[in-house]
């Protein structure tokens, strides 16, 4: 079954991307090393400053209008030169563009902080800069590349999925964050991959269930069982309650957890979803989820689309090591490469079917189980 869509459109988009990696690695060719050393050891300036900005709501504020940095300090309640100086930084960086002295307005890249936008990207700022997640990288980065260890879990005493499930402030704002990850990614996971094969997507650990709302839309037909832990299912029956949205009365949401209690598919109309999901799991974890899938799909016929960043065997570029770097911060997962994808599933009793590539920095990769037998006595 050959599930790639828009193979062209995929190709020069890896293409691009390679281009990108390219231009990306230009300043360290053309800026001499102590001054490059130098940028690279202040980037954090810049990413403090874009927090600020978000947490201010800046980009929101102003709108479509073009503001003096006076008036923007008084709509926001802050300093007027501290506001205008970090307008000034901002813009410098390409957030905000200045058209006068000291008066700005929003541009390409400020308008995905504005709230008043769907594709906005503010939650995903605000996460990954907040107190919690920032923490780990400032204070317990270099113990924990001595030690093995996560930096969060050193930080905070708790894995990143268990701090979440007793802070409910941070547990929301990283849904969101997880919500926004479309703006990321583009629609790409719905475009170039044949999802109208099949008729219901078991979506695991789906949140809110936006990435299978964004394939409902493309096709009637199908409707979307999503998966999630308890407190995130409530929160989203409730969203879905005070939000409209074509193809939500197509969504439907159940507890469970890919380690325990997965729903059975019932034949090879049926497909599990999981984006970004095994990424956060150490090897052993991986591998009891994925005979857990197996045991789900029984004899179904059912497929397995996991949506996951490949990393190549050498030469990642930064936005994939970076990514990587990310889930060795706050998980026992990791970013894979194809050949660690196939021992996983290997392990745990699964075939690979296809690499399906996207235009974005993902794949979905398509599997189903291999040897039932085998993969029933697996992750017990």
């Amino acid at each position: 079954m050959q599930l790639q869509k828009n193979a062209g459109a995929v190709g020069r988009f890896a293409k691009l991307m390679k281009f990108n990696a390219w231009l990306q690695a230009l300043p360290n060719k053309l800026t001499p090393p102590p001054f490059r050393l130098m940028q690279i050891g202040s980037m954090f300036w810049q990413s403090r400053v874009l927090h600020v900005a978000a947490r201010l709501d800046i980009a929101t504020v102003l709108g479509d209008e073009t503001l003096d940095a006076k008036i923007i300090a008084a709509r926001i309640a802050t300093a007027a030169d501290a506001t205008a100086r970090l307008l000034r930084m901002l813009a410098a960086m390409g957030v905000f563009e200045e058209t006068a002295p000291q008066v700005y307005r929003n541009n390409k890249l400020s308008n995905f902080l504005r709230t008043d936008k769907p594709k906005n990207v503010r939650a995903m700022i605000l996460m990954h800069n907040s107190e919690t997640m920032s923490r780990p990288w400032f204070e317990q980065l270099e113990r924990g590349v001595r030690e093995g260890v996560p930096p969060f879990r050193l930080c905070h005493g708790d894995e990143l999925f268990d701090y979440m499930d007793h802070h409910a402030d941070f547990d929301k704002l990283f849904s969101e964050a997880m919500d926004s990850v479309e703006a990321l990614t583009g629609d790409s996971f719905a475009t170039d991959f044949d999802w109208g094969r099949f008729g219901r997507i078991i979506d695991i650990g789906g949140s809110r269930g936006t990435k299978s709302l964004a394939i409902l839309k493309l096709h009637p037909h199908m409707t979307a069982l999503v998966v999630d832990r308890a407190q995130v299912i409530a929160e989203a029956q409730s969203y879905w309650s005070a939000h409209h949205a074509t193809g939500a009365e197509r969504l439907c949401f159940q507890t469970g957890d890919l380690l325990s209690s997965i729903p059975p598919a019932r034949n090879g109309s049926d497909i599990y979803l999981l984006c970004a999901v095994l990424h956060g799991f150490d090897d052993e974890t991986c591998i009891k989820a994925l005979a857990n899938l197996a045991r789900a799909s029984g004899g179904s016929g059912a497929r397995i689309a996991v949506m996951e960043m490949v990393l190549p065997e050498v030469g990642a570029d930064l936005a994939s090591a970076s990514f990587d770097m990310q889930m060795f911060m706050g998980t026992r997962g990791r970013e894979r490469t194809l050949a660690q994808w196939k021992s996983l599933l290997e392990r745990s009793g699964m075939a690979l079917e296809e690499v399906v590539g996207l235009q974005s920095f993902g794949s979905i990769l398509v599997m189903r189980p291999k040897n039932l037998d085998r993969a029933a006595g697996l992750g017990n």
